[in-house]
């Protein structure tokens, strides 16, 4: 059973000063958990965590793991404004997009972040967009065929639309050579939300054999490999999650095994997770408004998919706790259901839950990461707050609620 981070009490607080719907961001939880990333990558001395800032895009939480140590990955023009904004600039920004518009590339050049290039032909339009190739650049190698790891295929980069072949990866690399390129970095993401501890290594012994290969036929200083995302979160109660301290000791040996005889001992590893970093530390707190009984059992409650997109889009499973309610029989079968005019506007369906009253708040679990971010404005419902439970057990409005204002600012009435 999934346990809250928070207290009906102390939700009943919260509840003098930010009305539900709203996200619920656990600090103590987010800086522990950073913490114990960078342990388990200790034993590579250059070790960086490019926080994927798509998944949480609010600059308190930004902040908060900048002070543990991690830099920020950026796939847009406002998510780099984000940082521009906070003071984080040059080597701690990772960008890697695609589709690129140019004046995208000419901000990151501007803070001195590194490109990550998504396509070979971005080498002459990252060119042309800022008047030069930085002497630090990293590639997104696209491996093609199935991802598989033990004979379980985990993805198909063969159907996705990021990354160079390896062909390309090596006329790249002799292209940027050729105009000035100093540094090079490798990276990839060929998995998503996987559970596995074995997904890392599995990657990181293709990117480094990749490493070894571009190194010996082209002559290049590769200074780092980004192994990008894909580290999940159990979001069911049954699953279990990745031991990361696991994962750090099988990616040392991998390193050792391949990097450290090719005399490439100083390349540095790099992560970019977002989910694994604040999934497990973000709710959606909620209250129940309405109960409906036709051909089945429904609850409504004030938070809908524009709050949490994730059931609706993917059919994805996120635990719900009613509060106060933990250790009562789940012995009724509900629909959990927002206001939206679409009938897959649903966070549970045939879910046994303890009895729900109205007024019965409800935590939606395992929101931190691509919740809120993923939040739009369907018939006219506005985005929800973002609280910050601190350490000390104070609460921090990090961002305030929509108003009808909000939304009507764009629109034009003549």
């Amino acid at each position: 059973m999934k346990k809250p981070f928070v207290t009906l009490e102390q939700l009943k607080e919260m509840s003098k000063y930010y009305p539900t719907p709203y996200h619920l961001y656990d600090e103590r939880g987010i800086r522990e958990n950073a913490r114990k990333l960078m342990e388990a990558f200790s034993w590579n001395p250059g070790f960086k965590e490019y926080f994927a800032v798509k998944a949480t895009p609010n600059p308190t939480i930004m902040k908060i793991l900048h002070e543990e140590g991690c830099g920020m990955d950026c796939s847009s023009l406002t998510e780099l404004m984000l940082c521009e904004k906070l003071g984080i600039a040059g080597s701690e920004i990772m960008f890697s997009s695609n589709v690129t518009p140019p004046e995208d590339f000419q901000l990151c050049h501007k803070l001195g972040g590194i490109i990550n290039l998504d396509d070979i032909t971005h080498i002459d339009f990252l060119e042309k967009a800022i008047g030069c190739i930085p002497e630090v650049i990293s590639l997104r190698y696209n491996p093609g065929g199935n991802f598989e790891i033990s004979n379980m295929i985990m993805d198909t980069p063969s159907e996705a639309k990021y990354g160079l072949t390896k062909p390309q990866m090596f006329q790249a690399f002799r292209i940027l050579k050729e105009k000035g390129v100093k540094e090079f970095g490798i990276h990839a993401f060929l998995a998503s939300n996987t559970t596995s501890n074995d997904y890392y290594p599995t990657l990181a012994f293709q990117l480094f054999r990749l490493a070894t290969e571009l190194k010996q036929d082209i002559g290049v200083h590769i200074g780092f490999i980004n192994l990008s995302g894909g580290i999940g979160i159990p979001y069911r109660p049954d699953q279990q999650p990745v031991d990361i301290m696991a994962v750090g000791e099988k990616m040392r040996r991998v390193y050792e095994q391949i990097l450290v005889p090719a005399g490439m001992g100083d390349v540095k590893i790099f992560t970019e997770l977002g989910r694994y970093m604040l999934g497990p530390y973000g709710c959606l707190v909620t209250r129940a408004i309405h109960k409906k009984n036709i051909y089945k059992d429904y609850v409504g409650v004030d938070a809908c998919a524009c709050n949490l997109l994730r059931p609706a889009m993917y059919g994805a499973y996120h635990h719900i706790t009613v509060m106060g309610k933990e250790n009562s029989p789940e012995d009724h079968l509900y629909d959990v259901v927002g206001g939206l005019c679409e009938n897959n506007d649903k966070f549970a369906i045939d879910r046994w839950l303890p009895q729900i009253d109205i007024g019965d708040y409800l935590v939606i679990h395992d929101t931190g990461a691509h919740g809120h971010s993923m939040g739009y404005n369907y018939n006219g419902k506005l985005r929800s707050a973002e609280v910050l439970l601190r350490e000390d057990g104070s609460t921090k409005l990090i961002r305030r609620a929509e108003t009808p204002e909000d939304y009507f600012s764009t629109l034009i009435f003549d």
